[in-house]
């Protein structure tokens, strides 16, 4: 069974429409929608369409998906945006994968996002992310900032991610693909419904010191995994 994991805040405009694709192409899949105390109806509209909700009050993208992880029961998880951005069409793109032998996939969304679903001034943040990514660890990461994977659940005690906020999102990576088989698919990357979120220029500063703080921290090393695909 699939776990799929979806951090949510204040997202009642979009967090329906997510849930039905998703059903759309799985329907006895486990939906979790990890709310972050949203003061509007996310968390109802979730409960309504059959979604589990668990509750995170701890503002933070990483500490919304550890709730989530916690909670899921499925041998294989993935994770989607509450916003829309991310298709949930492209799961059994990326679980295909898994079933040829790769740990963790993750989507990577810089080939096929359109201008107006990123910015420049996000293409260039990414690009700027991604380089001090591999300059750091030495890994072939695309896209450190994608927020959909889906990887076997039980991955996440061998690498054991530690991020609260949005570096969660390139600390997973780096540990999948320094230790992991570990491959990268590109997906279509969507306009987000409702208010943005994302501090183009803080959340990318706190994510450019993180990556020095992990690499002088040190603690990852890089394995590269063999494998054993069919």
């Amino acid at each position: 069974m699939i776990s799929y994991v979806i951090p949510a805040l204040n997202e009642e405009g979009s967090i329906g429409e997510v849930i039905k694709r998703i059903r759309n192409i799985d329907s006895s899949g486990e939906i979790i929608v990890v709310d972050s105390d949203s003061t509007d109806r996310t968390a109802q509209i979730a409960k309504s369409m059959g979604a589990i909700v668990v509750n995170e009050s701890r503002k933070g993208y990483g500490l919304a998906y550890k709730k989530g992880f916690a909670a899921a029961t499925g041998d294989i998880i993935a994770t989607l945006d509450a916003d829309g951005t991310y298709p949930p069409e492209k799961v059994p793109d990326l679980l295909r994968e898994i079933e040829k032998g790769y740990d963790f996939v993750t989507g990577e969304r810089l080939k096929l996002a359109s201008d107006e679903a990123m910015i420049p001034m996000h293409r260039v943040g990414n690009l700027i992310l991604n380089i001090f990514t591999r300059l750091l660890f030495f890994v072939d990461i695309k896209d450190s900032q994608s927020g959909m994977w889906v990887f076997k659940s039980d991955v996440l005690k061998k690498i054991s991610p530690n991020g609260e906020g949005m570096e969660f999102s390139e600390e997973i990576k780096i540990r999948a693909a320094a230790q992991l088989c570990y491959i990268e698919i590109p997906i279509k990357y969507e306009r987000r419904m409702g208010e943005k979120k994302l501090r183009p220029w803080k959340d990318g500063i706190k994510n450019l010191l993180f990556l020095i703080k992990l690499r002088i921290k040190g603690g990852i090393r890089t394995k590269h995994a063999k494998c054993s695909r069919s």
